[in-house]
């Protein structure tokens, strides 16, 4: 049986560019206390831009936490209080050049639920009219155009392991297969 807990103090130990870090002190259901240190994020977006041939745009950008380059789907963080599909049909133009006729909401993920509060918003783009990419200073990555289906295994086989990337794919894959 799950129980709720309820802050009793929450200290902010950090105030960064991207998140907030805060030490909290909880009280459990049989009023015992427990420390959670939680992050607050502003949350995400990703979109899965697919042209009418059935091929998608992925970037390939280094990710410094595993220090490797790691294939996923056009994102961004969110402004706190910024609407998720605004930032995402931004995201789509700075990061591919793609601008597209149609954008349907696949709903959102909770990517680290014992910490972390940020929530990213899945989208599927389709009508897709290219032009230039609009990249943020120190921000390098290459566009990498392939088909769905070789997408879709890859996400099957763990060849990509970013979670937002492999969600967004899955839940295309059954919205596309039932059309």
């Amino acid at each position: 049986m799950y129980s709720e807990e309820k802050t009793v103090k929450s200290e902010l130990v950090f105030d960064g560019k991207v998140v907030k870090l805060y030490v909290d002190e909880a009280e459990l259901d049989n009023g015992t206390k427990a420390y959670r240190e939680l992050i607050k994020h502003p949350g995400g977006v990703c979109v899965l831009p697919i042209d009418e041939n059935g091929d998608i745009y992925m970037v390939r950008q280094f990710r410094y936490p595993f220090m490797t380059a790691l294939y996923e789907l056009p994102a961004g963080k969110l402004e706190f209080g910024e609407d998720h599909r605004t930032c995402g049909i931004r995201e789509l133009k700075e990061e591919t050049g793609a601008e597209a006729d149609e954008i349907e909401y696949m709903g959102c993920i909770y990517p680290t639920v014992a910490y972390d509060t940020e929530i990213i918003h899945m989208y599927l783009a389709r009508g897709l009219h290219f032009g230039e990419q609009k990249l943020d200073e120190g921000e390098f990555l290459d566009v990498v155009k392939m088909p769905f289906e070789k997408a879709f295994e890859m996400a099957m086989n763990g060849e990509l392991p970013d979670a937002k990337t492999q969600t967004a794919i899955l839940k295309a894959k059954i919205l596309l297969d039932k059309r």
